[in-house]
């Protein structure tokens, strides 16, 4: 099975003249950069290539990273907007009734009677709370956008989220259309 590689931080900017590069990190409490894990770099281009952390040290809300090979600023600049992404592989387990967001993408939502709503495209957290972005009915036609709905990832809107089955079982959608 090949593995699958997940955006954990997105390269803000260079910092410095010497190629390190402040990243925008996706999750502050994670520590997988930290532990200086095997990268993927997913460019702007969409085009993948491996990479490895030299250095990694944490500032204000951000992550200050050495990237083998980025030895100046201008290296540093090309890389802008890129998504560094781990293998899912080496993620450390969710604790009970949790999940990670990468794992129910593409999970099918449906109604407490199992009528099939649509599929879960995303996750967004807000101040107030986590949502799922679920695009309705059936794959649009070529060049149409899917009407989308933001669910809040809360009891009075999700009664289930099943990871192993990639299906969310939502309570209702009154009052989101």
């Amino acid at each position: 099975m090949e593995r699958r590689f997940v955006p954990v931080a997105e390269i803000a900017r260079p910092h410095g003249v010497h190629g390190e590069i402040r990243l925008r990190v996706f999750n502050e409490t994670s520590d997988l950069l930290v532990r200086r894990l095997p990268i993927r770099l997913r460019l702007s281009d969409g085009s993948e290539r491996d990479a490895k952390l030299e250095a990694v040290r944490p500032t204000n809300k951000a992550l200050l990273v050495r990237i083998a090979g980025v030895d100046d600023r201008d290296a540093a600049e090309a890389l802008r907007g890129a998504f560094v992404c781990v293998s899912r592989d080496l993620f450390p387990p969710a604790e009970d009734g949790e999940f990670y967001a990468c794992d129910i993408e593409g999970a099918e939502a449906v109604t407490a009677e199992g009528q099939a709503v649509g599929r879960v495209t995303g996750l967004v957290s807000y101040p107030s709370c986590d949502v799922l972005v679920i695009a309705l009915g059936d794959p649009p036609e070529a060049g149409k956008k899917p009407k989308v709905v933001e669910v809040p990832l809360i009891d009075a809107y999700v009664s289930s989220v099943d990871v192993a089955r990639q299906v969310v079982t939502l309570v209702t959608l009154e009052g989101l259309l």
